[in-house]
């Protein structure tokens, strides 16, 4: 067994970031791949902040990810005596002081305090330009450099990888671990930060940062986590899209890029367009059921004609959230037609005669793919246009839209009756319009 020991620290103060998800798998890369343990450790010291539900969505996310631990979560909030003695122990060595109530480290003001980054290499900062920091508040409370540095000794860890905006707090955890009596020093590993299509730090006024906010979207789990592990890390052979399993064995944390890694919303959508249509049609019914029940037509869905037109919009989906709009005119109680749709195709000249013979041919033609699509063809040739100018008129008259999935399919599961009544609907309010 490895003897690597990591942890992932979150701070329940709002939902799950993107840039603490990408922590957390990287975390997790490193484990699996070397066969250490990953601990969770759940930093909710500040009372205010840290609600109950805020560490539920914490729990819930890293679920949806797939991310597991090794043993039950370590909560900050239940660890304040290790604290105490931690602060009382510096006091004693005369490495702390009290000042106005709080307790600081004495910070020595020769020397350096350094360490051999795995991702940006070697970091120094001199001592005298570290100011003494406080280790217990006023109000007893231990800070996070000491909750950190007492946590990291506590439970073994062994490699630290987490964010570069805290490379600044490691030489103070740092000088407390040594003030403790501890001189292994920790492997640390800093990732980049993650920044937006502007090049700037994502920010959650501006930026859509919360983990939750794609899963609602129809981000599949699978495509999130093969997504994150490209921001700032790559393959060596660029396969981008493969399995976890293989992402794992070929993750190398000092292989991570140290410069800023953009995260781009339309990449991991093409990301996660390919992880759908690699669903079976079964798997990918059931994946966008719930985006289903929240449309005002989902009671009219039957789920084995579900089952049937699902895989007619898979190859186009890229997020399982537009299946449904996608889907909507397989059941609807009353056809809606888009009036751009309808200003844009209907009011050619054509439109009425091509509507006219559909209608007509349709009303008695062998009723499957190939005769819908010859039969259709024929009426383009008889208007002497193009088969997708032919069939712009129909397609509205049966879906309400100018695009959207094969209509020839789409007219099959349709059945006969329903795309005649709707040509038929069409026709009645292409005549009115036109007197």
């Amino acid at each position: 067994m490895s003897s690597i020991r990591l942890r992932f620290a979150p701070a329940p103060t709002g939902s799950l970031h993107l840039g603490s998800a990408r922590t957390a798998l990287f975390n997790w890369l490193v484990a699996r791949g070397s066969g250490g343990e990953l601990i969770l450790r759940v930093e909710d010291t500040n009372a205010e902040l840290s609600k109950p539900e805020l560490i539920d969505n914490i729990y819930r996310s890293l679920d949806w990810l797939e991310i597991d631990f090794d043993g039950e979560p370590v909560r900050q909030s239940q660890r304040a005596d290790l604290y105490d003695d931690a602060v009382e122990q510096w006091i004693s060595a005369g490495v702390a002081y009290e000042d106005e109530g709080a307790i600081r480290f004495r910070v020595p003001q020769d020397g350096t305090t350094s360490w051999d980054d795995q991702i940006r290499g070697a970091v120094v900062f001199e001592n005298q330009h570290i100011e003494d920091f406080v280790v217990r508040r006023a109000d007893g409370t231990a800070t996070f450099f000491t909750a950190n540095a007492v946590d990291d000794l506590d439970l073994g860890i062994t490699h630290v990888v987490r964010g570069e905006d805290l490379v600044n707090v490691t030489p103070k955890v740092i000088l407390l671990r040594e003030a403790l009596g501890e001189s292994a020093p920790l492997k640390f590993a800093h990732l980049p930060l993650i920044i937006n299509e502007q090049r700037k730090k994502l920010s959650k006024r501006r930026d859509d940062v919360a983990l939750e906010a794609y899963r609602e979207r129809g981000i599949l789990p699978t495509a999130m986590v093969n997504y994150l592990a490209l921001l700032g890390w790559g393959p060596k052979d660029d396969v981008e899209v493969r399995p976890i399993s293989e992402i794992i064995e070929m993750f190398d944390i000092a292989d991570v890029n140290p410069s800023a890694a953009m995260f781009d919303v339309k990449k991991l959508e093409a990301i996660n367009g390919e992880y759908i249509r690699a669903l079976s049609p079964e798997e990918f019914g059931k994946s966008i059921a719930p985006w289903l029940e929240e449309e005002d037509w989902a009671g009219n869905v039957d789920d084995e004609v579900l089952r049937q037109v699902a895989p007619l919009v898979q190859e186009r989906t890229r997020v399982l959230a537009e299946a449904p709009k996608q889907l909507d005119f397989f059941f609807w109680d009353n056809q809606e037609m888009d009036s751009d749709a309808w200003q844009k195709v209907m009011l050619k000249d054509s439109a009425r005669s091509i509507l006219e013979a559909a209608r007509s041919v349709l009303a008695d033609v062998e009723w499957n793919v190939e005769a819908l699509h010859e039969a259709v063809r024929k009426i383009a040739e008889s208007h002497e246009l193009k088969l997708g100018k032919a069939q712009a008129p129909i397609r509205v008259a049966i879906t309400g839209r100018t695009v959207g999935p094969p209509l020839f399919e789409s007219m099959y599961f349709l059945g006969r009756e329903v795309v005649v009544e709707r040509l038929g609907n069409a026709l009645q309010k292409l005549v009115e319009a036109q007197r």
